[in-house]
This record gives C-alpha cells, structure tokens and sequence, in this order.
C-alpha cells in the first residue's frame, strides 16, 4: 500500500522530511477494522510528532491522527462495523497513523461518518471533536444537553480546529461563549461559529472580558498554550474549573488556583485507547452521536483547505501550514 512516512525528524522544509513509502498492507484481528483511508487531517500533535531531533526510524514511520474512510475488512471479534460502512476516527498514538493508504484502528474508538458529509469534511473533525467534547463534558463536567445553560465559556485559542468545534458543542449545551481570536478572519471565522461575544488574545483580555460584564467566567478552555495560564486564573470563578490541552512547558502558579478552590483538568483524547480503559468505547458512542448532530444540521464540519492527492509534498504543505499558528479551521488531504 502506499503511504506517507518519516524515517528522520527534520525541519518541514526539507524535502526528505516526509517520504512517499510502499508498506506491507495490514491484515485485521481482534476488535481492530481495516479501513481505506480516504481522507486525512493534519492536526499540531502531528507537527509535534515530527518535530526535529536526532531519532532515526529503522522502519519508516506513518503519522496521522485523523481520518475517514470505508471498512474494507474485520477482524473476528468485531460487533459495530462490517464491510463496506463509512467510518471517521482520530486514532491511536502508540500505533501506525493513518496517512496510507489502509490503517488498523480499534472499533471502540471509530465512529459511523456522517451521513451527509464527504471523507474529507468528515475528516477534519474526530480528533478535535474528541478533544473538545471530552473537555467540556467528560472534564470540566458540564451538561451536554442543557443542565448548565447560561452559565459562560471563555475559550481560548478559538479560531484553532479544537476552538471551531468546540464553539459549536458549547453553543448546543446552552453556554454563554467568549471566544479569542487575534486576527480579522479569526474573529469572523469565531463568529460564524456561534461566540457570543470576540476578545483579543494578543491584548489585554481581563480588561476586555469585564468590559463586556463578566467580572469571572463560570469554564475556561485553554486551546492553545500556557501563555495565558495566569490570566485564565483571574477570570476563572472561585470554584469553576479550568481544562487545558497543552504541554507544561510554561510556568503555572497554582496560589490563586488554591484560593478560589477553582480545579484544573487535562485533556488528552488519547489517553482512553493508549491506556485501553473500561470506557474505551465511549469515543465509539461520543462520535456517532456527533454524526447525528451533523446529519441534523445542528454542527458543522471545520474543514479549511483541502490538498489532493495524499503525498508527501502536500503533507509537507499541510505541515508548514500547521506551524505557522494562524490556520483557522482544519487541513484536510484527500486521495491516492
């Protein structure tokens, strides 16, 4: 089968950072499905991935954490799929990525694709719908079909894949969203997405966020980086959560966190299929239902661009895209 890989960690400009390979095709067994990739998107944990160092793969490696395709095959203990469905998923980190051309994924972590999107809509969303479903609901606790609605949101890092869903998640749940954006498209692209209200990130946000009425916020999702840890612990009510995505690379003064008895928690949507945990299947369940919310026309899909055929030229693309920290929306491959 064909597929994108690395053997060498390189800057995304050089053109040996990623190689059009030829890999043996996988065969499934247990609960995995092989699935024809159709469509794939490229997400930061990819660019982190492959970020520079001085590691060399023996076998080139396949990165990829996002994807839709058909089931082309199961393996014998398989109940949720069979040949010939649709599906859309993220993935799983300690296993061979999804840029080739089949992929094995565990189906307790795939999702029937929605019915009235294309493989390549389709692909921009599982692993930001993952991460910021998981964030709202699964960490922060709030009540995915109303129980907290009212109450406000401040997302940070808005216009980002993760930010352009979880506005649309948010809104459904009834909460109040202040969203960041730095740029003009940003702050549209937000907009459109269903913020109530557009603060600059770049700029003084505690001072932007009281001047639209909210001395604290009620939630706070930190979807970029720790940059803007202490001003999110201003806002953040006195027992109100904080839930972040980010590496702790950044310091993070907990003292105030201590005096509001506010909580942190940490998002990482791998974390279900990397430690195979009792409510793995949950991703399963969380996907589908998502589906439903598309085929309903109540979400959306946060597809950008889309580069044809998937090679290693327009992965690069994608890649460099990606580093530079201003797309909006999601990057999405298509094709063989």
């Amino acid at each position: 089968m064909k597929a994108v890989a690395l053997t060498r960690y390189l800057p995304i400009d050089d053109p040996e950072s990623f190689l059009d390979v030829d890999l043996p095709k996988p065969v499934p067994d247990g609960r995995d499905l092989l699935v024809a990739v159709k469509a794939v998107s490229v997400n930061p944990v990819d660019t982190k991935v492959r970020a520079p160092k001085d590691t060399v793969e023996e076998t080139p490696r396949v990165l990829g954490w996002d994807a839709a395709g058909i089931v082309e095959a199961v393996g014998p203990d398989v109940t949720l799929f069979k040949p010939g469905d649709e599906v859309y998923y993220a993935g799983d980190i300690t296993r061979a990525g999804s840029n080739s051309e089949y992929q094995l994924i565990d189906e307790r972590i795939v999702g029937a694709k929605p019915k009235t999107l294309g493989f390549a809509e389709a692909a921009a969303l599982p692993l930001t719908t993952l991460t910021a479903y998981e964030s709202f609901f699964d960490r922060l606790g709030i009540d995915r079909d109303g129980g907290n609605s009212g109450e406000s949101l401040l997302i940070i890092g808005a216009g980002g894949g993760v930010g352009s869903i979880g506005i649309q998640l948010a809104k459904a749940a009834g909460l109040k969203i202040i969203a960041t954006a730095s740029r003009p498209e940003t702050s549209a692209w937000v907009t459109e997405l269903g913020a109530d209200h557009v603060v600059n990130h770049r700029q003084d946000m505690v001072a932007q966020v009281r001047a639209l009425g909210f001395e604290t916020v009620d939630h706070i999702a930190i979807f970029n980086d720790m940059r803007h840890w202490e001003t999110a612990v201003e806002l953040i009510r006195p027992q109100g959560g904080i839930v972040t995505i980010d590496d702790t690379n950044l310091p993070m003064p907990m003292d105030k966190m201590k005096m509001k008895a506010a909580s942190l928690h940490w998002e990482f949507m791998f974390a279900r299929a990397m430690f195979q945990t009792a409510d793995m299947i949950e991703q399963h369940k969380l996907l589908t239902y998502v589906a439903g919310e598309i085929d309903a026309g109540r979400i959306r899909t946060t597809l950008d661009t889309v580069l044809s055929p998937i090679n290693a030229e327009n992965m690069r693309k994608a890649h460099a895209l990606v580093e530079t920290g201003t797309a909006k929306g999601k990057i999405v491959l298509e094709g063989y």
